[in-house]
């Protein structure tokens, strides 16, 4: 079996792979100025308040547009996870408790294959997420008392994250592992966005949902 010369983890096949094993960064969050450290943070905002986190080590994966694409796919899916258990937690809709439920369930097992495929280390779930972040994210207005509301938000990052990917998969060379990446990112998002957005259209009518 083939393993990676980096970190001994075994390959799954012969195709070109990126490996973030180990990788640590340090941030800086540019309003209250904390220190955090770790590979990736739901939609790069600071943990302890909302700002934005600034790497401080700004050698370490530069130049690394791989890894750098593997780390903001991390950004994303992170977010999208925190913001879907959140909202199973917080949702007064039984129906929507349980859909969100299984939708935090389909982002953390996108997370493991990417974690998989990456060798990067899975980080721990923000159990303090707020879900203003994920609607500062989407650029949609947060109304907690609208169940509808998680609904845009959902689709809203979703589909920002479509955009985000195809855009840099746009920019990266031909042929390049990071092309492939975004490619394959952009592509998992828009069938996000396709069952969320049946999802809530099957809610909306009464009817049951397709998960």
């Amino acid at each position: 079996m083939n393993v990676c010369p980096r970190c001994r983890r075994p390959l799954e096949d012969d195709e070109p792979y990126i490996c973030c094993a180990g990788v640590q960064l340090r941030w800086r969050c540019a309003d209250c100025h904390k220190v955090s450290e770790g590979f990736a943070f739901p939609y790069g905002m600071c943990p302890h308040c909302k700002g934005k986190l600034e790497l401080l080590d700004r050698g370490a994966i530069q130049g690394d547009e791989a890894m750098e694409a593997v780390r903001k796919a991390f950004e994303i899916e992170l977010g999208g996870h925190a913001f879907y258990a959140r909202a199973a937690r917080e949702a007064k809709d039984e129906e929507l408790r349980e859909l969100f439920g299984r939708f935090a369930a389909m982002e953390k097992e996108h997370m493991e294959t990417l974690s998989k495929r990456y060798h990067a280390e899975l980080p721990e779930p923000s159990a303090d997420f707020q879900l203003d972040r994920a609607a500062i994210f989407a650029g949609v207005d947060r109304k907690p008392e609208d169940p509808a509301n998680l609904f845009r938000i959902a689709i809203a990052f979703e589909q920002r994250a479509v955009d985000f990917f195809a855009r840099e998969g746009e920019r990266a060379p031909e042929g390049s592992v990071e092309r492939e990446l975004y490619k394959e990112l952009a592509a998992e998002e828009r069938e996000h966005v396709a069952l969320l957005t049946t999802e809530y259209r099957r809610w909306q009518t009464g009817k049951a949902g397709i998960l």
